[in-house]
């Protein structure tokens, strides 16, 4: 059974399954990413795998802290490792980036709508993140590398605070060394040991060379980045309709229920969190919203 709101259809969970009931999951491997961001592997205690689109998210649950929502950073193609990239930025992340291998966690889900990489097939895909944004990213791109003759050129432009901010080095150089994917990265501060490009990651778009027309272009990142990037695409000539986003809002039940995640009339929950272009370009103009 699949959903199908808003621009992606995707793995719905059992319909025996009880969506505010966390699946106990054991960790088996921790990393730190960065400063203060680390990735989990996952894996059921049940044994069951979980299905789950490009661009879904969990709600996480430490036990004795609580839950908060987590974009899915894994490959797709493995349904029995769950993975998640978290930044420690309150009690429940810290709660979650601190669980060691064998600790259990609840998790709920997936949740949400996808990226759907697979209907670029044939034209070009640009995929532009900002700081922690390219984890949700991750396993589009992780798809699309999987069938990466399908499609045309592909650009990956990637803007982090400093060079120490930079996720996944060691991905960013096998996609570019073995997919042939253009891989830019910048950053705001980069002192006077860094040799790449410095300013923002929205800078790049004007210089970026695809087909604009018959491009897919895929944004995660600080809201506002994502608004000046949106609009940066747009202005080059890619179509509203293939110009996808994916918003970040304070998540609760996951299924549209508490309103906590409500951006006028659409729940981010269930409608999103990717939406198009031509439904967030109104919304993301009203202060507040």
């Amino acid at each position: 059974m699949t959903t199908t709101t808003g621009p992606s259809a995707v793995p719905a969970p059992p319909a025996a399954q009880d969506p505010f009931l966390p699946r106990p999951f054991v960790v088996r491997r921790h990393r730190q990413d960065t400063r203060d961001t680390y990735t989990l592997v996952l894996e059921p205690v049940d044994g069951e795998p979980m299905p789950f689109a490009a661009g879904q998210f969990t709600m996480m649950h430490a036990f004795g802290a609580g839950e908060a929502p987590i974009s899915i950073s894994g490959d797709p193609a493995r349904p029995d490792l769950l993975e998640h990239t978290i930044r420690d930025v309150g009690a429940v992340t810290h709660a979650l980036v601190h669980a060691s291998p064998g600790d259990v966690l609840g998790i709920r889900g997936p949740f949400g709508t996808g990226w759907e990489v697979g209907t670029g097939a044939g034209g070009d895909v640009v995929f532009v993140a900002g700081g922690i944004g390219l984890a949700p990213l991750r396993p589009a791109i992780l798809e699309l590398c999987a069938t990466r003759a399908a499609f045309g050129r592909v650009l990956l432009l990637y803007g982090a605070r400093t060079p120490e901010d930079i996720l996944f080095g060691d991905d960013l150089r096998r996609w570019a060394a073995d997919h042939g994917i253009d891989v830019q990265v910048t950053v705001d501060n980069g002192q006077h040991a860094w040799r790449g490009r410095v300013g923002l990651v929205t800078q790049l778009v004007a210089r970026g060379g695809f087909d604009a027309a018959n491009t897919l272009a895929l944004v995660c990142g600080p809201e506002v980045m994502m608004r000046y990037a949106a609009s940066a695409l747009a202005e080059r000539g890619v179509p509203a309709s293939r110009l996808r986003l994916s918003m970040e809002r304070n998540m609760k039940c996951g299924v549209g229920l508490c309103g906590h995640c409500q951006l006028r009339e659409v729940f981010l929950c269930v409608d999103g969190p990717v939406l198009t272009y031509d439904v967030l370009e109104p919304l993301m103009a009203r202060a507040e919203l």
